[in-house]
């Protein structure tokens, strides 16, 4: 390997790991609110819309993932610096890495409230308040790329 691609290798690792991390983290999560609907529609089906909009809310995610893409693809080139490689690398892995997680436990936050509205409580607008918890370091992760970006370029 030569070291000129040293920076464009780490820059598309970088990416790889922000949309596959995120995206994943997505997945599992709308993936965990979906199975505890199929159950939940047993008890009361009449709810579906309230189960829906709880299973698809881990989806953001994933979109912060792709949206991170746009925000550094215009830095991606290759006459680009080893320390925008590594900081493109960094990003990727930083939002990656929280949006995996912050997905998975939205996606449980979100199946338990799903499971508690088909027992017959009101408790939509208090799982979406506190599905915003984990959501809200996803968007502290997506606003520090922005960041990054910034210093990159």
């Amino acid at each position: 390997m030569e070291f000129g691609s040293l920076p464009l290798i780490l820059a598309f690792t970088g990416i790889g790991l922000l949309i596959a991390l995120a995206g994943t983290g997505s997945a599992i999560g709308t993936s965990t609110g979906a199975m505890t609907t199929i159950g939940a529609l047993k008890k009361r089906p009449e709810a579906f819309g309230s189960y829906l909009i709880l299973s698809a809310l881990p989806g953001t995610q994933g979109l912060y993932g792709f949206a991170g893409f746009f925000i550094l693809q215009d830095l991606i080139s290759p006459e680009m610096t080893l320390l925008q490689g590594a900081g493109i690398l960094g990003g990727g892995i930083g939002l990656g890495i929280v949006g995996l997680l912050s997905g998975i436990y939205q996606g449980r936050i979100c199946a338990n409230g799903i499971d508690s509205i088909s027992s017959g409580n009101d408790v939509f607008g208090q799982t979406m308040i506190l599905a915003v918890f984990p959501e809200l370091y996803a968007i502290i992760a997506f606003a520090a790329l922005f960041m990054i970006r910034g210093v990159l370029g």
